[in-house]
């Protein structure tokens, strides 16, 4: 690891809790992350059932180098105050976990509060899913030091905002998400393309989304992986370019200075950085 240590989250995908059986091939699927869901992928009848494996699932050793969450219940609901429970419970710590539905900073809180005292490196990541959410964005963002990216849930918020599921009517609150991440020094996710079989479309809006400034994005299918860690990817020669930039400007005193034709100052110098870090972490 170098000293410019960013965890790469170019894309998470997520994994229906019922499906345990999937989950190895997930892990080998190329994304940054992993997400078992007890959510919305588990109807109310096996919830318990589900939440006894997933937990004994990451219970088990793993080496490797993806980030692996649960995405939780509600925190509000029964299902996910018993979430929770098994949570604060767990001797295996997570590497964190996905608040669905998050539309306020206690949230974040009710959280931090069940997992502090056993697992104190756990990463919260709440999913922006409705109105209020999006409102309270840029506090959730803030809630604690745990929070590690914040992330666009579509569907839901399309329908919180009485608003189609398409680009433009969602192009404010993705920006909201944007800023409020950027302001509090947090990565931020978009939301899976929901048609599995358009990879151009998935391709256009992926890029779309990288414009806005996310650093990832969440999918529903193994076979997205590869073209979202394409978009979100840095290529040779940017990273190059990267590595010859910051080295000439750690290389002399000035905060702010032409270099090479470029004008360098300290947030170029940040985003320069995230190249290099997600090149190291990617073998590039």
């Amino acid at each position: 690891m170098t000293e410019y240590a960013i965890q790469p989250r170019r894309s998470l995908l997520y994994l229906p809790g019922a499906r345990p059986e999937m989950y190895p091939k997930a892990l080998k699927s190329g994304a940054d992350i992993v997400c078992v869901d007890l959510e919305d992928a588990v109807s109310a009848d096996v919830k318990d059932e589900t939440r006894a494996n997933v937990f004994a699932l990451f219970a088990e050793p793993y080496d490797g180098d993806v980030e692996r969450l649960i995405r939780l219940n509600g925190v509000e609901t029964d299902a996910g105050k018993a979430d929770l429970e098994a949570l604060s419970q767990a001797e295996i710590p997570l590497d964190g976990v996905v608040i669905p539905k998050c539309a306020d900073p206690d949230h974040v809180t009710m959280v931090e509060d069940a997992a502090w005292s056993r697992h104190p490196d756990l990463r919260i990541h709440p999913l922006i899913e409705s109105a209020q959410g999006a409102e309270a964005a840029f506090d959730i963002a803030a809630a604690s030091p745990r929070v590690g990216f914040i992330m666009l849930g579509s569907q839901d918020m399309a329908t919180s905002l009485r608003a189609d599921h398409a680009w433009e009517p969602l192009l404010y609150t993705r920006s909201r998400l944007v800023a409020a991440a950027a302001a509090h020094g947090k990565d931020v996710l978009d939301a899976p393309y929901f048609d599995i079989g358009d990879l151009d479309g998935l391709a256009d809006e992926t890029e779309k989304v990288r414009a806005l400034g996310f650093v990832g994005k969440s999918a529903i299918h193994p076979k997205q992986i590869e073209t979202i860690n394409g978009i979100f990817s840095p290529n040779a020669d940017e990273v190059d370019r990267a590595r010859n930039l910051v080295a000439k400007f750690e290389g002399q005193d000035l905060a702010a200075v032409m270099i090479d034709g470029e004008f360098m100052e300290p947030p170029i110098i940040a985003r320069l950085k995230r190249i290099i870090a997600i090149a190291d972490r990617i073998g590039l």
